[in-house]
């Protein structure tokens, strides 16, 4: 009977969750003021002679992680948010123009060619250790 009790609650606490995460907390940072932080980043870092993946990659996380609900801004919303930043305040933002189009652009494997990685190599095994012979002295 008790166990018939929890499952008919069991929606309605889901209900009350999901209610409370997407309404958010009061005092939390507006839109804009979070479009501004990431517009601040990415023009910084790539008037500072950074690449885009780099930039983009430290102004999406700040815009990540200044919305605390359930669903994250998306990779294409946080262009949008940067693009409009940067076209409301052109003198904040005085030489980021050029660089906006790179937010909605693919990435070009050409232009920005990936490291490869370094990989040690084994070390040689003498020929007369053999796999049984791994304590002979």
């Amino acid at each position: 009977m008790v166990r018939y009790r929890i499952l008919k609650t069991l929606p309605i606490t889901a209900l009350g969750i999901l209610c409370t995460s997407l309404i958010g907390l009061p005092g939390h940072t507006a839109p804009s003021e979070i479009g501004d932080k990431g517009a601040s980043v990415y023009c910084f870092m790539r008037n500072s002679g950074n690449n885009h993946p780099v930039s983009w990659d430290a102004a999406y996380q700040i815009i990540k992680r200044q919305k605390s609900s359930l669903f994250k801004t998306s990779p294409k919303h946080a262009a949008v948010m940067i693009t409009e930043t940067v076209v409301q305040n052109p003198g904040k933002y005085q030489n980021c123009g050029p660089f906006i189009g790179d937010l909605f652009t693919p990435p070009n494997e050409d232009q920005y060619p990936i490291q490869e990685e370094i990989v040690s190599e084994e070390p040689e095994i003498p020929s007369e250790l053999k796999k049984g012979d791994r304590y002979s002295y």
